[in-house]
């Protein structure tokens, strides 16, 4: 069955697949939300309908729009960010006709006033209470200008590291994807703000990881990938979706009914509000499937597109569509119920039957310092480390530093008001200095021009530099304008000019501890080859280069474990832990998988970190031999810390379906856990598996727990070695 047709088969699935509502409060609250929703769409015209729907972006000069707001013809803004400015609004609803609240809605990613490690780091951490805890600081800072939304936590899973917004997800893996899904929306959530969960569907997927660019997903794969980190989401209670840009399977999902009311509102139970992403229905032009932007309102309504973000397309066509009997008035009354049930829970409105919104307490900068510190620390991931290069101690000698980022304090970050001031960032330079500088020589060199290395600053007093030192530190960070929307990469090595500065430091002849400040996997195989260390410090924010330097000197040791694959060239790409079995296994014979002039392996493995000391597992055992489909199962290793100092290892279980009706993933992760042992400390982890979650979805969609072997691993990456299994028994 082609890919095109798969989704069509969803429709016949949807009756015996189980709703999943989004969490709100009591069933009473929720019935007295209908009924107030009720009363006030029997008093609004169809203007202040279809203004319900209207979410465009603030604009000056600013009067139009607040006469628009008291009109009732705009039901949210996005980037109004001073809060004199979200008083002028608010003031103008109470003189409109019907006083219906507004969204405010931001991008509070990761940061608004005190930038925390980009999110891919949060999920180097493996630590989801880590991610929470940050998503709560950020929405306490934001939700003191009077924001009530952020469009965040993005969730898309990708395995293609060219696509520039893996800086803003969790990686690969749909499990370890669906954790932080739902560990920032309860923290966004309890930090005073809403959230929208984006973008929905396989916008992470897109062909060539080129943004925007359209995904080819079967429908196993779509439940089986990319629809966990959503349900995880919704069950978590994000009160919004954002569709994606992108086609999938030839559909625009602004336009695409099966997935955004088939599938999202229907399969997965959602009755919060969906909203386009920016002018993504304007661009339903772009993608041939609207004759003109009233065509575009009229496809985007109909496949459940609640809230038309920036493109105005509702603004200037409903009404007029409606009269001529174009759209369904249930069509626009189904949209303005959802969108007065999200603003309803969220204590927007005076007579909000679950409370009035209050805004929480503002958290003092320190506090939100720790926390961004806390997650810094821990997301740090050390690829290799022979000879024990890190960490840096007195035994190590003369250090040299070496590269412009070393100077650096950007972080990467979108900051509110202009009048918000950056906040104080310490340096590389500085922070090691503080650790080291009183016990042994650091020495320095820029190298480089600016932080990213594009052009060469010295290259000569670097190698002298490196000559007159006994270990070189190398920085280097990937080109700065490279990561996020709209900056997809063909070449995933490092930018401008460092890799010939690595080159040349090689040259030298001492160890290298090589230290990456990146916002996805890169192509890091020449650079792995020449040196000793290689630490991924990812963009790590206000108070990252501090924790950076904690790291590197050994106060505390790295503790980070991939989120996604590290490639040995873009020619691998996609690539994944999970992918299928082939017919003929890599074995380096010439016709099996692989590829004659790389090997077929990665660079470094999902789920791969090293620390300052070294773990071992043993003792892999399950509770029974076999389970039924319904049942679970618990399983159990030990391990235990070998090396000479303490330190935090992240407990993978992974499994495989070694024989079904479909060809399985390799390995799924299906548990994990983080755990801090002392020197000879020894652990006995327990996971309890449900055999329910070893399934897979067929080609119409439908959950199958199959009967026959499961092998399971244990250890500290995707390529864990310590097996045993069960059977999943009739």
């Amino acid at each position: 069955m082609k890919h095109g047709l798969l989704l069509l088969t969803l429709l016949a699935s949807l009756c015996s697949s189980p709703a999943r509502s989004t969490p709100t409060g009591t069933p009473s609250a929720d019935r007295a939300i209908e009924a107030k929703i009720t009363a006030l769409m029997a008093r609004m015209t169809l203007t202040e309908k279809v203004g319900q729907l209207n979410f465009p972006s603030y604009a000056f000069p600013r009067e139009p729009q607040l006469e628009a707001v008291r009109q009732g013809r705009i039901g949210g803004l996005l980037n109004v960010v001073n809060p004199a400015h979200v008083k002028d609004f608010e003031a103008v609803i109470q003189a409109s006709r019907l006083k219906i609240p507004l969204l405010f809605a931001i991008d509070a990613i990761h940061s608004f006033h005190i930038a925390f490690p980009t999110p891919i780091a949060w999920a180097a951490t493996w630590r989801p209470e880590l991610a929470e805890s940050a998503a709560e600081a950020i929405a306490l800072e934001t939700a003191q200008t009077g924001v009530n939304l952020t469009f965040a936590p993005m969730i898309d899973i990708s395995r293609d590291p060219r696509w520039g917004r893996v800086i803003e997800g969790a990686g690969e893996d749909p499990m370890l994807g669906a954790a932080f899904a739902a560990a920032r929306v309860r923290g966004y959530r309890k930090g005073g703000l809403a959230t929208s969960a984006k973008h929905f569907v396989g916008y992470g997927a897109p062909e060539g990881g080129r943004d925007y660019n359209g995904a080819q997903i079967s429908a196993p794969e779509l439940f089986d990938r990319y629809i966990p980190p959503f349900q995880a989401a919704i069950e978590a209670g994000s009160e919004t979706v954002m569709a994606s840009f992108n086609t999938v399977n030839g559909v625009p999902v602004t336009a695409n009914r099966r997935l955004i009311t088939d599938v999202l509102k229907t399969r997965l139970g959602f009755d919060g509000l969906v909203m386009s992403d920016f002018a993504a229905i304007m661009e339903l032009k772009n993608h041939g499937v609207a004759a003109d932007l009233a065509d575009a309102a009229r496809r985007a309504l109909h496949a459940g597109i609640d809230l038309d973000m920036e493109s105005k397309a509702y603004d200037r066509h409903l009404e007029a569509a409606v009269k001529a009997g174009k759209v369904p008035m249930s069509e626009v009354d189904a949209a303005v119920r959802r969108v007065l049930r999200v603003k309803y829970r969220m204590g927007l409105f005076e007579d909000s039957p679950g409370g009035v919104r209050k805004i929480p307490a503002k958290m003092d900068e320190e506090t939100v310092r720790k926390r961004a510190r806390a997650v810094a620390l821990e997301s740090f991931v050390l690829l290799k480390n022979n000879g024990a290069t890190l960490p840096i101690t007195k035994e190590s000698g003369t250090v040299a530093l070496i590269g412009a980022a070393a100077l650096a304090t950007k972080d990467h970050s979108w900051y509110g008001p202009a009048a918000l001031e950056k906040p104080r960032t310490e340096t590389l330079l500085d922070a090691l200095k503080a650790r080291i500088g009183n016990r042994q020589t650091l020495l320095f060199s820029e190298a480089f021009a600016d932080a990213c290395g594009q052009a060469f600053k010295d290259k000569e007093h670097a190698l002298a530099t490196a000559r007159a030192a006994d270990v070189v530190v190398l920085i280097v960070a990937e080109d700065c304008t490279v990561s996020g929307e709209g900056v997809s990469r063909a070449d995933l090595t490092l930018s401008g000019v460092q890799q010939e500065m690595l080159d040349a430091l090689a040259t030298v002849g001492k160890p290298i501890a090589l230290v990456v400040e990146t916002g996805r996997p890169l192509a890091l195989s020449a650079a792995n080859d020449e040196v000793a260390s290689m630490l991924i410090a990812w963009h790590p924010g206000t108070e990252g280069r501090t924790a950076l330097a904690d790291v590197l000197v050994g106060e505390t040791a790295p503790s980070g474990k991939l989120p996604m694959t590290f490639p040995r060239s873009v020619g691998q790409i996609p690539i994944s832990y999970s992918d299928l079995p082939t017919s003929r296994p890599p074995t380096g014979d010439r016709f099996t998988t692989g590829y004659v002039d790389e090997k077929p392996t990665p660079l470094y493995p999902f789920g791969h970190g090293l620390s300052y000391t070294t773990f071992a597992y043993s003792g892999l055992k399950v509770s029974a031999p076999g389970v039924r489909p319904n049942g679970k199962i618990e399983v159990r290793v030990d391990v235990k810390n070998t090396g000479l100092r303490a330190g935090q290892e992240v407990v993978q279980l992974y499994t495989r379906q070694t024989v079904a009706s479909r060809s399985r993933p390799m390995r799924e992760l299906k548990a994990f856990e983080k755990i801090a042992l002392e020197p000879g400390e020894q652990r006995t982890v327990r996971f309890l598996l449900k055999a329910s979650d070893l399934g897979y979805h067929d080609e119409d969609g439908n959950k199958v727990v199959e009967a026959g072997p499961i092998r399971v691993f244990a250890g500290g990456s995707s390529t864990a070695e310590l097996e045993t299994g069960f059977e999943i028994t009739d």
